[in-house]
């Protein structure tokens, strides 16, 4: 296999508010300030989308440099930017509109009301093999749950633990209810046909799932892999680590589909492998590291972290290959320290109230931004 990474960029879905942690809506403002942001239908967040990049160090700054900008807007009204995947401690009873005027975002309001309120990375992947795509997309589908173990961020809504560590996962309206594992292409463009006239899908955005086919004009011209399920991750160090995770596994399946295609390789249908994945979510989403999950190949069951180290030790060596092993190296103290939702969990189990821990958080997310793209491993 020719040694060339994939096309990488990422949709980020930021909360604003007080240095407090109250969420406080300005998507209006920023939005026409700042070009490279758009606006939610809900103006408590906003968001940004890097453009394709192979290179990590290029794409490390694509991701950061917004974010400050951002700030250094915010920073001007006194307000700041919020760690966190849900209204923590904002107020899910009202709906704050970014765009009266928008017809989309009347029915997703009417619809769904606030829990769209949410903050997440969407992960994109450049393949244009549509063979390949969707090969990808079956492995992504039935891994999407550890993804989502890793970044759970969202173990808060209007003030209160919700006892789950994604929240936002938990209450996102997924839709269509039931998505198939796609055989091919063409199963894909049928079925999508299908529910769009059925009216199920409103339009060919409509498709909120774990992982999803994207490109130019959906569903027909195709160009790579969408991974929609991780919570926000504010660290760029650890966002790096997980998407390089993620991209090394992709290739590993480009490189041998033969024993990484679920629909090849695994005992279960591909309706099994449909029900196992959202179940696998649905888990992950409740204790994330510290789920029990039905692996693909058989169903049997596995620790979300066991699993997770399987993978790290499963790409290592086309790590090598790439020189990516120290971007990976987050991961390992990420699996022994818990992700921001369980260190959040664990300090207010100790006595420290939702709005310190966001306080602190506010501080930590700022200093994020300021780190360097590392070409050395993290111990």
């Amino acid at each position: 296999m020719k040694k060339r990474l994939l096309l990488k960029g990422f949709e980020v879905e930021l909360f604003t508010g007080s240095h407090s942690g109250i969420h406080k809506g300005v998507a209006r403002e920023a939005t026409n300030d700042l070009l490279d942001f758009v606006k939610e239908p809900d103006h408590r967040n906003l968001e940004y989308i890097t453009q394709p990049i192979s290179d990590y160090s290029l794409l490390w700054e694509a991701l950061v440099l917004p974010r400050r900008r951002l700030r250094e807007w915010l920073s001007a009204r006194d307000l700041t930017l919020i760690p966190g995947s849900t209204l923590s401690m904002g107020n899910s009873q009202i709906f704050e509109r970014s765009d009266p005027d928008n017809s989309y975002h009347d029915f997703i309001q009417e619809a769904y009301g606030t829990r769209v309120v949410t903050a997440s990375i969407h992960i994109n992947l450049g393949l244009e093999d549509l063979d390949l795509l969707f090969a990808a997309l079956r492995l992504v589908r039935c891994e999407g749950a550890l993804m989502l173990a890793l970044s759970a961020s969202s173990p808060f809504l209007d003030g209160i633990p919700t006892g789950v560590h994604s929240q936002r996962w938990r209450q996102f309206p997924l839709n269509p209810e039931y998505v198939p594992i796609f055989l091919d292409y063409e199963h894909y463009v049928t079925w999508v046909e299908k529910e769009l006239s059925s009216g199920k899908m409103l339009n060919e955005r409509h498709l909120w799932t774990s992982v999803r086919p994207n490109g130019p004009r959906r569903p027909y011209e195709l160009n790579r892999l969408e991974l929609r399920i991780c919570d926000l991750i504010t660290d760029p160090s650890v966002l790096i680590a997980l998407t390089t995770l993620l991209e090394l596994r992709v290739l590993c399946l480009l490189k041998n589909p033969e024993k990484l295609d679920p629909l090849k390789v695994s005992k279960l249908s591909a309706k099994e492998l449909a029900k196992l994945s959202d179940q696998n979510d649905s888990e992950a989403a409740k204790n994330s590291l510290d789920a029990n999950l039905a692996h693909w190949r058989d169903g049997s069951l596995i620790s979300c972290r066991d699993w997770i180290e399987e993978l790290i030790l499963e790409v290592t060596p086309m790590a090598r290959e790439f020189d990516l092993t120290h971007q990976l190296s987050p991961l390992n103290s990420l699996l022994r320290n818990g992700n921001q939702a369980m260190q959040w969990l664990h300090q207010y189990s100790v006595g420290k109230t939702i709005q310190s821990i966001l306080e602190e958080g506010i501080v930590l997310m700022s200093a994020e931004e300021n780190q360097k793209y590392r070409t050395e491993a993290i111990f």
